[in-house]
């Protein structure tokens, strides 16, 4: 019998392995609202179809020695476990289902170290529910009429819903982001959409772009120590909260200079600023953490952890908002992100490379890891802010179940940065993930940052 075949892990997957908490699980959750119902036998035959079609995802940790130089994925045929499963229907069903992407990982020993739960019958797409982990909360007020005062009062109440949107099946895809990250899995989801549903899932073209002209962005320095985000009420159980929003896509003039990735990024730095201001902190640089993936969206895509982390920077100067300045704010923001992807560097950068070389025993390299993080965390960037951007596939499952009209995705959030923003758009929407670490803040903070996050990311739409 020939034995199973032997990947080495990448430097991404090595540092995430180290590096893994109990209490704050590192998964990515995918969230699909699908207008019709699935047939359950078709949809798992599909899945396990598409699992064949990229078997890299057909992975599992294989064992090792204490003294092993490295870790390794060990290729499976087969599934270990049933991947596709369908919990019990109910009027908790979504929230329950959300709680479990956040708080179960996929196990790294059984391959494939994901899962995916279909929830049918799943109600509202949006509402005003409430559970003390997670939540999912239409826009609370009109745009950019959000209150900025600073006041904290009526935060942790639910905001009043809006004309609720109906939904009949939800697909949850848990990733355990030790293995794999979100567009990857996308990937695998779009190709099971198109085996179950008969429809063509390619991905869309890539926007086309004009070619930049070189530039040299004014860039704020990087060694000074970048801000936390404050405090807010904290909760006394471990783990992420998580609050998920539909709102409309920034308007955005022809010819501007940047894109809505440009904007969503000058959103977050404000709402962050502004934020921190409300509760005292010292103004300091914001550093946010922008994913940029490379690879293509069709069958030939590489499965794994694939996007390489770029830190775009902010001076306390720039994020003192006027509506006057934000043409400009925007135009540099938009130098400093295109300069960033056009780097050619390590996914990690290269001190990550350094520290798992396989050198010495992988668990010597682990403590190292661990000990280098926690005296780094002072200089950990501000948040995470990955922008999926325009979900490239139809998800299209056919005439019965229908194709996806909300696609939301969500990354982890650990300390020391403790909030993640993730965004995706579908049907000319913008689907808003906040996720949070409970040691740093609540479900009301969440809200108030959600509103915050509406508000800037109006004050975005200006003529050029």
């Amino acid at each position: 019998m020939t034995p199973p075949t032997r990947i080495p892990f990448p430097v991404v997957d090595e540092v995430s392995r180290h590096c893994l908490q109990e209490e704050e699980p590192e998964t990515v959750h995918i969230e699909v609202h699908l207008p019709g119902r699935l047939d359950q036998s078709r949809l798992r035959k599909a899945f396990l179809e598409a699992l064949h079609r990229h078997p890299r995802i057909l992975m599992r940790e294989a064992p090792g020695g204490r003294y092993r130089r490295r870790y390794e994925w060990e290729l499976t045929a087969e599934p270990d476990v049933e991947v596709v499963n369908f919990p019990e229907p109910g009027p908790n069903a979504l929230r329950d289902a959300r709680t479990r992407a956040l708080v179960e990982a996929p196990p790294l020993s059984l391959s494939p170290p994901i899962r995916l739960e279909v929830v049918e019958g799943a109600g509202p797409a949006e509402g005003s529910e409430a559970t003390d982990l997670v939540g999912l909360h239409p826009p609370s007020r009109g745009r950019g009429a959000v209150s900025i005062s600073g006041s904290a009062a009526g935060r942790d109440q639910p905001p009043p819903a809006r004309t609720r949107k109906t939904t009949s099946t939800v697909l949850f895809l848990t990733i355990n982001h030790t293995a794999l990250d979100g567009p990857a899995c996308l990937r695998i989801l779009a190709t099971a959409a198109e085996i179950y549903g008969g429809k063509d899932n390619s991905p869309a073209a890539p926007p086309l772009r004009a070619p930049d002209t070189p530039q040299q962005p004014e860039t704020p320095s990087n060694w000074s120590r970048p801000a936390r985000v404050a405090p807010g009420t904290p909760e006394p159980s471990p783990g992420n909260g998580l609050l998920v929003t539909e709102l409309p896509l920034p308007h955005r003039p022809k010819g501007s200079p940047y894109t809505v990735n440009d904007q969503l990024m000058v959103t977050t730095a404000l709402t962050i600023a502004h934020w921190n201001r409300e509760h005292g902190a010292a103004p300091r640089p914001l550093r946010i953490t922008m994913p940029v993936d490379d690879r293509p969206r069709d069958t030939t895509m590489p499965i794994g952890n694939g996007t390489r982390l770029v830190e775009v920077p902010f001076s306390p100067d720039e994020l003192k908002h006027t509506s006057d300045d934000m043409p400009a704010f925007l135009r540099r923001t938009a130098q400093r992100t295109r300069a960033l992807k056009s780097l050619t560097r390590p996914q990690l950068g290269h001190g990550a490379s350094l520290l798992t070389a396989p050198v010495t025993p992988v668990t010597w390299r682990a403590a190292l890891t661990r000990g280098l993080r926690r005296a780094a965390a002072p200089w950990t960037s501000t948040t995470l802010l990955s922008n999926i951007g325009r979900v490239p596939y139809p998800l299209d499952f056919g005439e019965e179940a229908g194709r996806a009209h909300a696609v939301w995705f969500s990354a982890p959030a650990r300390m020391p940065r403790g909030l993640t923003v993730t965004t995706a758009s579908t049907a000319g929407r913008l689907h808003l993930a906040l996720r949070w670490s409970r040691a740093l803040l609540s479900h009301g903070d969440g809200t108030h940052l959600r509103d915050l996050f509406e508000h800037y990311l109006h004050t975005t739409e200006v003529a050029p």
